[in-house]
């Protein structure tokens, strides 16, 4: 089977996206190529890895109609308008089993809300969002998902004169709780409600037909939120950047920018470098959580009683961590993660000899290695850390030891 699209976004009231072709790639080269993912969405691997213009934005698959969406987004607590500055959606992909998946090129060059910046991305980001976002999926997370990464052959600008590189991002939808953000501040009341309606359509059809559907909508994004983050909780995941735009709405991990796993045990964690606050630390991520619901129950006040959403995560949010924890340890869970922080404890191999626990994790250092690897050419130590993540619940001598001292005191940053 070959590309299957749709285009049910494109319905929407134009305010929620602009028509924007991808810039042409002068001569793409593949990098990596998710076969396994390829095969699920029900696509020709044979073919598609032999073709990286198409994952490059320079030759458009059969029924694309490219677009770039419009958002908006509490950035570190306030507000800015957003949208996709170097992203473009190809369409809906419908697999064989009648699931729809958005196909989406990041790092295609610039589109009208790139404001001043290229809408170019770097290969090693790209990467490092295909290693992360791949481990996650191993590790039972909902997460968006990396099909391929091409090198552009085009420089891009930083600091330093980087290689460019397009990722293409598998996702259950890229609707954000910043898309409500937008259409709050700048759509009419009319198209809110659509919005609202093809959230609800897309993602949780059960209750299209009930009363109170947009309330029953914001619980539905309540108790998804408040599961995926409990399970960022449990295996020490911090995303960095927990903006509204930064939040997908099915209660999908999106966006791995300055993210990072844990290794000393530490709920103060911090690794983005622009996060000098704490603001977006391990322990605040789950009243972040219920920051970023409130703002989207602030949006849907023209159209739906809020109620009690807040409490409702909140509720959620400690049933799933609860629940997790007791089926990480067999010792009081308080008690033990006290004494974890006082020892300084590694935060996954503490819970590695138990049961149902992971015990590889892409560790900081591994993903730092792999990423200088691939920068000089060599790319095969990326591949060998992308097939021990595949299977995290196996003990791996080379990849379940802890960073040494040099190692610590690891920054991210929102690079591109």
């Amino acid at each position: 089977m070959s590309w299957n699209f749709e285009h049910t976004y494109s319905e929407l009231p134009e305010i929620f996206f602009r028509e924007q072709k991808p810039e042409v790639a002068p001569a793409p080269k593949m990098v990596i190529f998710n076969e396994e993912l390829a095969a699920d969405l029900g696509l020709n691997s044979d073919e598609l890895k032999n073709s990286p213009e198409i994952f490059a934005g320079t030759v458009l698959p059969h029924g694309a109609k490219p677009l770039s969406q419009a958002y908006a987004g509490y950035q570190f607590g306030h507000f800015a308008m957003l949208g996709d500055g170097r992203a473009v959606l190809l369409g809906e992909h419908i697999t064989p089993d009648g699931r729809r998946f958005d196909i989406q090129l990041k790092g295609s060059g610039r589109t009208p809300f790139s404001r001043n910046g290229d809408g170019y991305a770097s290969l090693l980001p790209m990467l490092r969002e295909y290693i992360i976002s791949e481990a996650m999926h191993a590790l039972g997370i909902p997460t968006t998902r990396s099909l391929a990464v091409v090198l552009t052959r085009t420089d891009v600008f930083r600091e330093k004169i980087l290689q460019g590189a397009v990722l293409t991002r598998v996702a259950s939808s890229h609707i954000r709780v910043g898309t409500f953000d937008y259409a709050s501040a700048f759509g009419t009341r009319t198209d809110l409600q659509a919005l609202a309606d093809y959230s609800i359509w897309r993602h949780f059809p059960e209750i299209q037909d009930t009363e109170n559907k947009y309330s029953l909508f914001l619980k539905k994004v309540a108790e998804r939120q408040a599961a995926l983050v409990a399970k960022w909780q449990l295996v020490g995941f911090v995303h960095g950047v927990m903006n509204t735009d930064n939040m997908s709405i099915c209660g999908e991990t999106i966006d791995y920018g300055p993210c990072a796993f844990m290794d000393t045990y530490d709920p103060d964690t911090v690794f983005s470098s622009i996060d000098t606050e704490g603001r977006y630390a391990y322990k605040n991520q789950p009243k972040i959580g219920a920051w970023n619901l409130s703002r989207l129950a602030e949006a849907l006040l023209p159209i739906a009683s809020t109620g009690d959403a807040i409490k409702h995560y909140h509720e959620c949010y400690k049933k799933n961590w609860l629940n997790g924890m007791r089926a990480k340890m067999e010792t009081p869970i308080e008690e033990t993660l006290s004494k974890m922080e006082q020892d300084k404890s590694d935060y996954t191999n503490s819970f590695s000899h138990l049961k149902q626990n992971p015990k590889v994790i892409p560790r900081n250092h591994k993903v730092e290695e792999a990423l200088a690897a691939a920068g000089q050419g060599d790319f095969s130590v990326m591949h060998k850390l992308l097939a021990a993540l595949k299977n995290p619940y196996i003990h791996s001598e080379e990849y379940s030891h802890p960073p040494t001292a040099t190692c610590c005191n690891y920054k991210t940053f929102c690079g591109t």
